[in-house]
């Protein structure tokens, strides 16, 4: 264990949401340092220590408070206690989604990008009710630029070979508990088609199963995407696929980012330990955590510690955005009444066209 050093000196954060998340985010730094004092007002227990060049700050969700608000309220104890943090990490499990556009597995990994109009998480249970069903509303912000341009970076070291994820998961499987070997089978349902009972699926209809070509690497893949969040579980087959056909293309579900997305600029990575249906359990949950935190390792691993240093840290992230917000509403606004533009000259005639308020459209002739 290092020399103690100061709360100014942790400059990134790591929020597990599980303990199993938890120590496989802890195996992965290089070193741990000595703890630090805080105030009576943080609740949350710290791991500190170094990834590369990076001193990290890991925290987990208390126990059997999962979901969003638990979620922003550790997010928001940690950065006020480490003030010098620019980003974070939210790493650990999720529930992915099969398709034919990404071939998903057990143990593969989903990391949050921006497409399809969103930031990378949109939050799926938010919005109005209505006959129709919810009315989504709001928008979650996608992750800093410094983290989308390591995603690129990794990327391109994924597509020459030189990613090192794979001796990062297999340091981690020397604990047997995330072995893969101990995960288990691969099994995927029809989506249609519910779990009979029982922690196994010994009992489930086997000509219900999705037959897939094996890999021809015992590998995870890694897919960019976006990511569903939401504070409560998905386990039904027929409702992941509704949710995903309507934002054109989920790769997961989880419980926990869209707490952050808003109030603390990060990235999330999750492994998948199950297929969001009804025939999920926790067999795959070690391995997958396993290989979340072992891509979020590779990640820091590229960008520069001087890069970093140039980025703003979280506060000053927020208040610009929050002072940003706050002008564009202080604008003034038009006048009740009509709004018109001019069109010129038709036919020796000056046109101007436009709307009142309501949105009914009005056109004025003037000779």
């Amino acid at each position: 264990m290092t020399p103690r050093l100061s709360h100014m000196d942790y400059t990134i954060g790591w929020v597990s949401a599980l303990p199993i998340e938890f120590a496989a985010a802890q195996e992965m730094l290089d070193e741990q340092h000595e703890s630090l004092l805080q105030s009576d007002d943080d609740a949350n227990i710290y791991t500190l220590g170094r990834i590369g060049e990076h001193n990290m700050v890991l925290a987990c969700l208390p126990a059997g408070q999962t979901g969003t608000n638990s979620t922003a309220a550790v997010a928001m104890q940690m950065k006020s206690t480490f003030r010098a943090i620019r980003f974070g990490l939210m790493v650990g499990i999720g529930g992915g989604v099969p398709g034919e556009n990404a071939d998903i597995r057990l143990g593969d990994i989903v990391v949050s990008q921006p497409e399809k109009g969103h930031g990378g998480v949109i939050q799926y249970d938010f919005g109005k009710s209505t006959p129709k069903g919810i009315d989504r509303t709001g928008f979650l912000n996608t992750p800093p630029r410094i983290l989308l341009s390591a995603v690129s970076k990794l990327q391109a070291d994924c597509n020459r070979g030189r990613s090192n994820i794979s001796a990062h998961i297999a340091k981690l499987s020397q604990l047997p508990k995330f072995s893969h070997e101990r995960a288990g089978e691969d099994i995927l349902f029809e989506g249609g088609y519910n779990h009979i009972k029982g922690g196994t699926c010994v009992q489930c209809d086997d000509s219900r199963k999705i037959l897939r070509e094996e890999r021809a690497e015992n590998i995870p893949e890694v897919h960019y995407g976006l990511i569903a969040s939401g504070n409560q579980v998905m386990r039904d087959g027929t409702t992941r696929d509704q949710i995903s056909l309507e934002f054109k293309g989920v790769l997961c579900f989880e419980m926990e980012a869209a707490g952050l997305m808003n109030s603390f600029p990060c990235l999330v990575v999750r492994g998948i330990c199950d297929y969001a249906d009804s025939h999920k359990n926790k067999k795959w949950q070690p391995y997958a955590a396993g290989t979340a935190a072992a891509y979020a390792k590779e990640l820091l691993l590229v960008i520069p510690r001087a890069d970093v240093l140039k980025t703003r840290t979280v506060d000053e992230t927020i208040g610009e955005a929050r002072g940003y917000k706050e002008s564009v509403m202080a604008e003034p606004k038009p006048a009740a009444g009509l709004v018109f533009e001019n069109y010129g000259s038709i036919r020796g005639k000056n046109i101007l066209q436009g709307q009142t308020m309501s949105g009914g459209p009005n056109t004025l002739n003037f000779s």
